[in-house]
């Protein structure tokens, strides 16, 4: 396979590109290569910079229409990313999660496989299951994984996730590659609720929405879980590295292939993608956010209300459950790739903050 950047008769399909982490991407790739882009999503308000760009074409589909299916799977590269990943939902819409997160992507892998395309399918951190605090370095072919019991619908995401990567591994003609984000952040970042969407957004969104509206930040559970935090740029140049692996066919990025001789490449992998150096409690995390909003704002931090402390069950649904520490081990990327995440959590919170304040105080 041969992706090189400056072909411009290569198209990238992304699926999801009108979300968080798909806009960031079709910006990186309008800018750093010359490639050509297929974007699948069911809105693209994120993206109405791109609507009209030459080199861009935008469907408004989802992937429950096989036809949208076959015609992703004829362009070379195509990156996944769309998913049900709203924590509320897992509760109250568990078999809507299901399918959004197994149904659509195995139907897409299967396409993939026929047509010879490199799928790039994102995953979760949550495939680890039931993590505890005392959990140590997460790695990608060797710690088992621990799930709730059945009416705990908290895990029907990442159970769906776990066994669309089964499926997508067992598939012999399919080229592949796995990403398991660590809770990546950044400017677009999901949604506010009441105004361009419903539900409980991921942590990050939800404190912000509190923040600019002068409410609480709530700590479910007291907010002792912990989690790594990792800037949507760093995810963007991995997925750059992992391209640049696709260049050979090894599937081994040419400036590390003399230190990995021998090695299987990036295909038929899956990888962690996180900051470890990131590391916080949600109740150190809100103690943070408030500190830089407090800054962005020009206010002193003890105008601003108390965090309060919410059980999981109250403040998300019967059905909750959750991870009380997930650390990643990031050596494969790093050994395979060269890549290793470089952005600190406060230059990451500073810029999605300052970003949410903007966007959403006019």
């Amino acid at each position: 396979m041969n992706l090189r950047f400056d072909d411009n008769s290569i198209t990238v399909a992304i699926v999801g590109c009108g979300g968080f982490i798909g806009s960031h991407l079709l910006d990186a790739v309008l800018e750093r290569t010359r490639w050509r882009v297929f974007g699948v999503d069911l809105d693209f308000y994120r993206l109405q910079h791109r609507l009209n760009h030459e080199r861009c074409e935008f469907l408004c589909a989802d992937l429950a229409d096989s036809a949208v299916v076959e015609r992703i799977a004829k362009f070379p590269l195509v990156v996944n990313l769309a998913a049900i990943c709203t924590p509320s939902r897992y509760m109250g819409e568990a078999c809507e999660v299901i399918r959004s997160n197994y149904d659509h992507p195995a139907a897409l892998a299967e396409a993939c496989a026929k047509s010879g395309s490199w799928l790039v399918h994102f995953s979760t951190s949550e495939i680890y299951g039931k993590t505890a605090a005392d959990s140590g370095e997460l790695l990608e072919d060797s710690t088992p994984a621990v799930f709730g019991p059945v009416t705990a619908s908290r895990w029907s995401y990442a159970t769906a996730k776990l066994l669309a990567e089964r499926y997508i591994a067992g598939l012999p003609d399919l080229r592949w590659t796995v990403v398991r984000p660590f809770n990546f952040v950044g400017p677009y970042m999901d949604f506010m609720p009441g105004v361009d969407g419903e539900g409980i957004p991921r942590v990050l969104a939800n404190f912000s929405t509190a923040l600019v509206r002068g409410e609480p930040l709530k700590l479910v559970n007291g907010g002792r879980a912990k989690r790594c935090f990792t800037s949507v740029h760093d995810a963007v140049d991995f997925l750059f590295a992992l391209f640049d692996a696709g260049t050979s066919d090894s599937g081994v990025a040419p400036d590390a292939a003399s230190a990995n001789a021998g090695c299987a490449g990036v295909f038929s992998q899956a990888f962690n993608v996180g900051n470890p150096e990131n590391e916080v409690s949600i109740a150190e995390l809100a103690a943070k956010m408030r500190a830089i909003f407090a800054k962005v704002r020009g206010v002193d931090v003890s105008m601003l209300p108390e965090p309060q402390s919410v059980s999981g069950e109250e403040y998300y649904g019967v059905g909750y459950d959750d991870s009380m520490r997930r650390m990643p081990s990031v050596a494969k990327a790093e050994r395979l790739l060269g890549f290793k995440a470089r952005i600190p959590l406060d230059v990451a919170l500073e810029e999605s903050l300052a970003w949410f304040v903007k966007h959403y105080s006019v």
